[in-house]
């Protein structure tokens, strides 16, 4: 009797998925499934590959160099978080009777601040739950990473 490779067992066959599969798996989950299923429908659409050595080496390479690029924007954004909680912005508004403003202090005017400053900030990552309607002075969330939230203090006063 010949011996099938270690990832070939009979009619199932061991893959590595590469994108999520639904009711089979997540990408980078190493499974077992009909052969039939793996060579005609999961590898032709580049969804999966045979849990060969060859395989599975490269694929351990492309996780650590994605661990490692995922680590350098950690980094990246501590040091942006670090920049921001230094960082001290003044927005100007136009008040009428009883310090009443007129408008709003909004994300996006939060985002041209920063910009100003020669910091690039997108306005969907400021968390402002609603606009800034009074004079004072607000520390705002800003949700840089998944695992890093800075905060920058906005003054709001009056327009001279």
């Amino acid at each position: 009797m010949m011996s099938l490779p270690f990832y070939h067992q009979g009619d199932a066959l061991k893959i590595v998925l590469l994108s999520d599969v639904e009711k089979l798996g997540q990408a980078g989950d190493m499974v077992t499934v009909k052969d039939g299923y793996a060579r005609n429908f999961l590898i032709p659409v580049g969804m999966a590959v045979r849990a060969d050595p060859r395989n599975l080496k490269l694929l351990e390479a492309q996780r650590k160099a994605a661990e490692a690029g995922a680590m350098r924007e950690l980094r990246t954004h501590k040091a942006l978080s670090l920049k921001l909680a230094k960082t001290e912005l003044a927005a100007r508004v136009q008040v009428g009777e009883e310090e009443r403003v007129f408008g709003a202090v909004t994300s996006a005017d939060i985002a041209d601040l920063l910009t100003a400053q020669g910091i690039e900030i997108d306005r969907r990552i400021i968390d402002l739950p609603e606009p800034i309607k009074a004079l004072g002075v607000y520390t705002i969330p800003i949700k840089l990473h998944a695992d890093v939230e800075a905060h920058v203090k906005v003054r709001v006063v009056k327009e001279e």
